[in-house]
């Protein structure tokens, strides 16, 4: 930061001052002093203009307003922002609040204890409440509206500051004997505060100030620093919060008489005097610090005392009370901004967020991107990138490649102009300078330099961009330490030990450019290094200590700013005689500039530059100036004749709404010299000027003029020596043309006045020509206008162009409608179907394909469309419609369509889709979606591989024991689908002897079929088997619950047969209990041995059945007299007798019903009673 004294006002009457407050927001100064003085002044605010031209510059009062009411001293004034009061006590004890009204203060309340003094009064951070303390130690809290909230006096102490913390929790008590208590919001004590600054101090202190700052602008730092307490004796402590134990110390070595913190909490004003050796009295100086304690800046002050200091709201003012004088100090800051393509970036904090808020304004487009980075150190612009130097995320530890050393504390972000990091650098020093060219980031400390030769991205993909940020090549990156001395050769390594070593004599300053890099150094020596191979090159010895150092274009001469704003000059390549006779390289030059804060170097003249004095700006040519410009903006770049420069301290007052009026063009003296002789003088006496201050801007600019007033012999030799082929160009096809007006028109277009050159066309009757312009333009909208004025059919190609233009505009805006109808009139079928498909029309692209001929391009485009959106048989008639029946077949597969699939694949002789299924199911059964790989077998006919799929389900599900309804049904479902493969089959086998009649080829085909079916039945008939064992199984135990034990009986009987199927433990513990229950104790018998003498068992169920038989047995003989149907079914032997599904009866009757479908018998009788067949389910 810079600061310098600006304005002096005198207070009528000499009377001496004690108190000054600036109020943040409205810009109103109180200021107390003896005798009952207090005044309320406001400086001018900028008028818009003088803001444009970004004047800090002194300004007059605008409010002078003397206020009566104190009779002693007026010893404290404070203000309340929110609420527009003002707030103010005297010697006698008397309070006074002020309110504004219509323009003006006046008394809105008053307070007089008599007893004792007001020693300090404090709002709390939203205006709400005051806490007044007095020095016999009695607190009031009061309210805004005047109410007292409560009061407490604190006996045996006295009082001297008080200070409330930003959440309004917790009061600050400054005692007159140094000590500070703290107290919460209710006058509770809580504990006294750890002084760390005054340890090892003898002697009497007291405390000059203590201020907290409330986070309202946000804060520079996460855990930033912010509540300073400051003795008289110049003794500092910065810290976090109330309880910080490890404050941050300052020693002043001054008598401090106030402090406070600037707007934003970043700068810390310390105002008091110095003695000094030479002089008897002491010096006024004002001293500024960061949160940190590093020291910015010394601001000297003259007069006999200073009393009181207070920041304006901007923090780009500071007022400084001394004796009867008010004193007024303007602040160049250091913003953390750069400029980089036409991009201003800068960062600003904010409230809501502890990251810094990076923001990359691209002036030409005013379109601007945010990134928010934690804690920014810098911004470093050059050309097209941008380095942000950043402290490294703790919480995010770096991946091994990324750094060589272990934990690296620092991070270089290369960005380009809209913030996209590119490749980030994990450094171990700090970056407290960093300077870039087009090939190298140099970052410092105070003892080392590391340089970097980063790569620009410009050709490569995001992919070898993340290879080269991901590898080291060896010697891309180096460091440094100060006192080394490199020579240059390939020494490349990366080593942070020897760079952590301390130095005598600290780096202050670097800069450099392709060839040379300087790096200054506090004792006023300047490191002279080659590059790219870092070898030290010259020492050059200053008078000063460097705060910025800037090269020139060449590398001939540097600029050097000290820190008291002292601009020097130092040629670096002359050769001279030394006072000792011996012959040095590089001089001092003659130049000297005082009160210099910001200086630029022109980017195309080695002897031009521009820089920032106080309020001006000068511009040089060859050390001597030229007369200055009011302003106050930062230079941004120097070239072409022309200075940009961006009024930070405007945008920084709105940072999310950057205003392009902040960015102010300034020509230099030649530029406005030459424009101005060639508008009052002419072409011919203006090219002498320009002959003897030649510079390719102003043969530009002659050039522009010779062409507006025709003189091509001029204009050309202007282009040749401003080196312009374009122009040269230009100027011959200028002088090919016979017209003189159609020769103004051109020039009205090559200085883009398109609509005076469309004119002039059309009055020439040439709208061929112009609407030639707007093609050229790309205005088609225009084109089409021009076109429709016309009569011939010669446009017809012109007007489908115009249309489909007209229609791109609209789809790269995403205006789907509005092209559709633009690209119909342009018959661009390809665009039109890009844009049914973005608008989900998808019968608009359906009747699109219709209308289509055959094998047309654009088809598979469309089909592929329909593809994406699943809509299956809109993209098979579009792939078979250009002949594509594989890519149909694909699709069909894609969407699992696989009936279609097949009879496809059937119609186009396709062979493929039987691996092609078996490579699909094969797929499901892997991820166990069997049931999946049935349905696909079944919709694609192939029967025979479901059946045996499903019959492998039944099996299985058979094992496990789950519901026997269950398996039955997988088991009919395998038995049917087996039905389906048999009829498949058939229907094949008949479709192949159509047309042979004869009996003896029928029969013949009909024993090849069943020769061919003989092993698919065998599979069938095992299905019907397991269906038929679970159907008995079922119906056994239903007819046994319904209490039909004879039934049941026999039912169970049948089920002898299927012990391959169900274990046969279950099928004779339901013969037994069926026999038991019928009383036919002589087939419980044989049930009960069968179960005996079954292995599966285990011994203690074989021991259980024992039991229950003898227990059965010994009560009931195992005999059966009854005679019935069932013996004929037991006798039967080999020549069995069918079984009625329904009842489980054997059918002795001739006449029965059979199911078609599975070829099983009921009888006649109970055939009435169902609908469908109990054991298949299918139609009776």
């Amino acid at each position: 930061m810079f600061i310098y004294l600006c304005k002096k006002i005198a207070i009528p009457g000499n009377v001496r001052l004690r108190c000054i407050s600036w109020n943040k927001d409205q810009g109103f100064i109180a200021c107390g002093g003896e005798d009952g003085l207090l005044k309320v002044l406001k400086l001018e605010t900028q008028t818009d203009e003088a803001k444009i031209k970004g004047l800090a510059a002194p300004s007059n009062l605008s409010v002078n307003q003397t206020l009566e009411g104190h009779s002693g001293s007026v010893q404290v004034v404070t203000w309340n922002e929110q609420y527009q009061k003002l707030t103010t006590s005297d010697q006698n004890g008397l309070i006074i609040v002020w309110m504004l009204y219509k323009g003006a203060w006046y008394e809105e309340m008053i307070n007089n204890r008599n007893k004792s003094v007001v020693r300090s009064m404090s709002w709390n951070a939203d205006g709400q409440k005051i806490c007044i303390v007095y020095e016999d130690g009695a607190v009031i809290v009061g309210s805004v509206d005047g109410n007292r909230i409560w009061g407490k006096d604190l006996k045996g102490t006295h009082l001297c500051h008080v200070a409330w913390s930003s959440d309004s929790k917790v009061l600050l008590f400054g005692m007159a004997n140094g000590e500070i208590h703290i107290y919460d919001n209710q006058g509770n004590f809580i504990v006294k505060m750890k002084l760390s600054c005054l340890v090892n101090l003898t002697g009497a202190f007291s405390i000059a100030g203590i201020h907290w700052y409330h986070g309202t602008e946000g804060y520079i730092e996460p855990d930033c620093p912010c509540l300073a307490v400051c003795y008289d004796n110049g003794r500092c402590q910065i810290m976090r919060d109330e309880n910080d134990h490890n404050p941050v110390l300052i020693d002043t070595a001054m008598n401090v008489v106030c402090i406070q913190w600037n707007h934003c909490g970043s700068v810390l004003a310390v105002a008091g005097s110095l003695k000094t050796t030479s002089q008897d009295k002491d010096v006024n100086i004002v001293q500024f610090y960061t949160p940190f304690g590093e020291h910015l800046r010394t601001l000297k002050v003259p007069g006999k005392q200073i009393s009181a200091l207070s920041w304006e709201g901007s923090g780009l003012k500071i007022a400084l009370a001394v004796d009867s004088y008010i004193y007024f100090a303007n602040i160049r800051p250091d913003y953390k901004w750069g400029y980089c393509s036409n991009t201003v970036v800068y960062a600003y904090t904010r409230p809501d967020r502890p990251e810094y808020c990076v923001v990359f304004w691209d002036t030409k487009n005013n379109e601007k991107y945010v990134k928010y980075v934690k804690s920014l150190i810098s911004i470093t612009t050059y050309g097209d990138f941008c380095v942000l130097a950043t402290k490294a995320d703790e919480n995010q530890p770096q991946e091994e490649h990324e750094t060589e050393s272990i934990g690296a504390t620092y991070v270089l972000v290369l960005c380009n102009s809209i913030g996209t990091p590119l490749d980030p650098k994990y450094i171990d020093i700090g970056p407290l300078f960093v300077t870039m060219t087009k090939t190298h980031v140099i970052a410092a400390s105070k003892e080392a330099f590391y340089i970097w030769q980063y790569r620009v991205a410009k050709k490569l993909t995001a992919m070898e961009i993340n290879q080269v940020a991901r590898t080291r090549k060896e010697g891309r990156e180096r460091i440094y330490h100060i006192d080394d001395t490199p020579s240059g050769s390939a020494d490349g390594h990366l080593d942070y030990s020897r760079a952590i070593e301390g130095t005598r004599d600290p780096i202050c300053a670097i800069t450099a450019s392709d060839k040379i890099l300087l790096v200054g150094r506090e004792s006023g020596t300047i490191q002279r290094y080659s590059l790219p191979s870092v070898g030290i090159v010259q020492k050059y010895t200053l008078n000063c200590r460097a705060y910025q150092l800037s090269l020139n274009c060449n590398s001939s001469r540097v600029a050097i700013i000290d820190l008291s704003g002292v601009l020097t000059f130092f040629d670096l390549d002359t050769r001279v005689v030394d006072s000792t006779g011996q012959q040095v390289i590089g001089e001092q030059l003659k130049l000297e500039r005082k009160d210099v804060w910001d200086m630029k170097w022109a980017k195309d003249n080695p002897d031009l530059f521009a820089m920032m004095e106080k309020t001006r700006m000068y511009v040089f040519r060859n050390l001597d100036p030229e007369e200055p410009i009011q302003t106050s903006g930062y230079i941004c770049n120097f070239e072409d004749l022309e200075i940009k420069s961006v009024l930070l301290d405007e945008i920084l007052k709105n940072p999310e709404h950057p205003n392009k009026d902040y960015i102010v063009n300034f020509e230099i003296r030649s530029l406005r010299d030459s424009r101005a002789l060639i508008e009052k003088v002419g072409i011919e006496e203006s090219s002498q000027f320009i002959e003897d201050n030649p510079h390719p801007r102003l043969w530009r600019l002659l050039a522009e003029a010779a062409l507006q007033k025709l003189d091509l012999q001029t204009a050309e030799q202007a282009f040749v020596r401003c080196k312009d082929y374009q122009g040269i160009k230009f100027v011959k096809r200028l002088g090919n043309l016979q017209s003189e007006s159609m020769k103004q028109a051109e020039v009205a277009a090559y200085f883009s006045r398109f609509e005076e050159a469309e004119r002039m066309y059309l009055d020439m009757d040439r709208r061929d020509l112009a609407i030639g312009l707007r093609i050229k333009l790309g205005d088609w909208f225009r084109v089409l206008q021009l076109l429709k004025t016309g009569s011939g059919g010669s446009d017809d190609a012109l007007l489908e162009q115009a249309y489909n233009a007209i229609g791109d505009y609209f789809a790269d805006r995403q205006k789907w409608l509005n092209a559709v109808q633009y690209y119909v009139q342009g018959r661009n079928q390809e665009r039109l179907a890009e844009c049914y498909y973005m608008l989900e029309d998808y019968e608009g692209l359906e009747n699109l394909a219709n209308s289509l001929p055959e094998n047309n391009k654009l088809l598979p485009d469309i089909a592929y469309m329909f593809v994406r959106v699943g809509m299956c048989e809109q993209a098979v008639s579009a792939f078979l419609k250009c002949n594509r029946p594989k890519d149909a077949v694909d699709t069909c597969v894609h969407l699992n369509q696989w009936n279609k699939a097949v009879e496809l694949a059937k119609n186009h002789n396709m062979k493929e889709i039987g691996s092609l299924l078996a490579r699909y199911a094969s797929h499901l059964l892997e991820k166990n979606k069997i049931l999946d790989a049935i349905d696909l077998y079944r919709k694609a006919n192939y029967f025979l591989e479901a059946a045996k799929l499903m019959f492998k389900i039944a099996d299985e599900e058979s094992k496990k024991r789950t519901k026997p309804l269950r398996v039955k049904k997988l088991y009919v479902l395998s038995a049917l689908l087996m039905e389906q493969c048999h009829e498949q089959m058939q229907n094949a086998q008949r479709g192949k002897i159509k047309g042979k009649t004869s009996e003896t080829a029928s029969a013949l085909a009909g024993l090849l079929e069943e020769d061919v079916l003989s092993s698919t039945n065998r599979f069938a008939d095992n299905a019907w088997r397991g269906a038929e064992a679970y159907h008995f199984f079922i119906l056994a135990q239903r007819q046994l619950y319904k209490g039909s034990v004879d039934a049941a009986l026999k039912t169970a009987v049948h089920l002898r047969d299927y012990e391959d199927i169900i274990p046969a433990v279950e099928i004779y513990s339901l013969l037994a209990l069926c026999a038991c229950a019928n009383r036919a104790f002589d087939i419980c018998s044989k049930a009960f041995v069968k179960l005996e003498s079954l292995e599966t068992l285990r011994p203690e169920q074989r021991q259980q059945y024992e039991y229950l038989a003898l227990e059965i047995f010994t009560r009931h003989c195992p005999k059966y007299n009854k005679k019935s149907d069932l013996d004929d079914v037991l006798e039967s032997g080999d020549g069995k007798l069918p079984v009625c599904v329904a009842t489980g009866d054997p059918i002795l009757e001739c006449r029965f019903w059979m199911c078609s479908v599975c070829k099983h018998f009921m009888k006649a009788k109970e055939a009435s009673n169902y609908n469908f067949c109990p054991l298949c389910h299918s139609r009776a």
